[in-house]
């Protein structure tokens, strides 16, 4: 009988990341291509805190999946190679790279970056009572994404201060970061001391506002606008709109069209800028730029937020395929990315 002992207090990842370890590299990487960039972050860091298991509790965890184990093998320490491998293969090199550094150097994370683990709507609920400075600090640390979602679930007059404060961030001393990073490690019983203190700036405000929900952005932008004019100029003019899809180049194109469902495709384009138009048609084949305007055309009436939130889509796939290195943006759409 397989030696529950060591597996008694195996959290449910733990436990897949066990049966990861004793797949092969191959074998690893094509269960987590069908996995979320999350999801595949939290096994990562599973998968390097688990060594030293002995082959008895690997076959108590294999008892939960499958009646005999066919391959025993303990595990030992020093996985690193292993998961960076894993992850490569999965990934891709471009788009791995900046995981494994998230996960083989930050796996004992506290403090403001244990933040970025957590569900938005908790880290809102953490942050709500704070001054908005406070807030806008929290945020410029979380990813753009992460921290537009978290932005959407406070209140709306909270929204414009905060992000005007994450606009005109310049940099915080060491030691400020550090007492807030302590604040937030005795929220999670951890300890972690912060070095980097470039966070903020019109940049980083831009980025979590193109993560806003269509709309939001615009409210946002609005009493922005009426606090300082030539901010909301600048976030504007740094913002990646769906019009600028038209500045990327045909191979980028290429590569986006392919992620991009046909059907949002046809709602997005509706009322468009007829260079993205253009721009998009000319990238497919003659009859799949056929059916897709006449798919247009056909089409019954289609509500404004449908179509705002179909272009949302497809430039959150732009954004995330500049990030990862999937694609090459040119220069003047880099600018706004």
């Amino acid at each position: 009988m397989a030696d529950t002992s060591q597996t008694a207090n195996l959290t449910g990842v733990q436990r897949a990341a066990i049966v990861l370890l004793s797949l092969g590299e191959q074998q690893a990487a094509e269960v987590l291509k069908h996995m979320g960039a999350k999801e595949v972050q939290k096994l990562g860091v599973a998968m390097t805190s688990v060594g030293g298991v002995s082959r008895d509790a690997v076959l108590s965890v294999f008892d939960d999946f499958v009646d005999v184990l066919e391959q025993p093998g303990g595990l030992g320490p020093g996985a690193d190679e292993y998961v960076r491998a894993v992850l490569v293969q999965a990934l891709g090199e471009d788009r791995a790279s900046s995981l494994i550094d998230r996960i083989l150097l930050g796996r004992n994370t506290s403090g403001l970056d244990t933040l970025k683990w957590m569900e938005p709507r908790a880290v809102a609920d953490l942050v709500r009572n704070e001054h908005p400075q406070i807030i806008a600090i929290v945020l410029s640390h979380l990813d753009p994404d992460q921290a537009a979602e978290t932005l959407k679930c406070l209140g709306e007059r909270v929204r414009p201060d905060v992000l005007l404060r994450i606009a005109t961030l310049d940099g915080i001393p060491p030691h400020a970061l550090n007492e807030l990073n302590d604040v937030m490690t005795r929220q999670f019983a951890g300890a972690q001391n912060i070095k980097s203190s470039t966070i903020g700036g019109v940049k980083v405000a831009a980025n979590i506002l193109n993560f806003m929900d269509g709309g939001q952005d615009e409210a946002i932008l609005g009493d922005i606008h009426r606090l300082d004019e030539t901010l909301s100029v600048q976030l504007r003019d740094l913002m990646f709109v769906f019009d600028n899809l038209a500045e990327i180049d045909d191979r980028a194109m290429q590569t986006v069209l392919r992620d991009v469902p046909t059907d949002r495709l046809a709602i997005a384009l509706r009322g468009a800028d007829g260079k993205v138009r253009d721009k998009i048609t000319s990238n497919m084949s003659q009859r799949a730029a056929e059916m897709l305007l006449e798919d247009i055309e056909v089409r019954g009436p289609v509500r404004l937020a449908e179509v705002e939130a179909a272009q949302k889509e497809i430039l959150t796939i732009v954004r995330r395929m500049a990030e990862t290195g999937a694609i090459q943006l040119t220069a003047k759409a880099e600018a706004f990315v």
